[in-house]
Parts: C-alpha cells; sequence; structure tokens
C-alpha cells in the first residue's frame, strides 16, 4: 500500500498528533531521533517510519545530528484527516 493509504496505528497517530502541536525537535539525519517536550520518543522505528513515508520533517536544514524543530507534511496532515483525526496548526 501506499503511505498515504495505509492505516495509522494508535502509536503513529499520537506521533503525528504530537509533532502538529509545534512542540517536537527531530535530528538532521536520515534515521532521524524525535524529542517532544525536550524528551526522547520511546519509539523511534515509528519516528523513522513517519519520516520516511514524508509524514514528518525537519523545519530548518542543520548540520548532522543537530536538533531542529520538527513540522508534521501535508501528507502527515492528510493521513491524520483519512485517519478521522485532523492535524491542528501549530
Amino acid at each position: 500500500m501506499s503511505g498515504s493509504q495505509e492505516e495509522l496505528n494508535h502509536r503513529e497517530r499520537a506521533t503525528l498528533r504530537a509533532v502538529a502541536r509545534g512542540n517536537a525537535e527531530i535530528t538532521c539525519s536520515s534515521e532521524p531521533d524525535l524529542f517532544i517536550d525536550g524528551l526522547a520518543c520511546c519509539d523511534q522505528s515509528t519516528v523513522h517510519r513517519l519520516a520516511r513515508r514524508g509524514w514528518i520533517e525537519p523545519t530548518a536544514a542543520g548540520r548532522p545530528g543537530q536538533r531542529v524543530l520538527a513540522q508534521i507534511t501535508a501528507l502527515g496532515r492528510a493521513a491524520l484527516h483519512t485517519a478521522g483525526l485532523p492535524g491542528r496548526a501549530a
């Protein structure tokens, strides 16, 4: 299935909502780490899947490993909307 048509699991929905609230940072990396309210996200495999699908991304370029603000993408908002849980603006 394509990324936008896969059903989101609970962790993916919760992570996308947290990023949509605007209180998340992401490391600049091909396999990024996510931090919410300054704390490391406990499910980095979910973070990696969301990043690979193009549903979350850094707001700015940075050095490898640098933490920058994270944002939900239009694809991520569409996935939340499809799941019946529209993303909110920060």
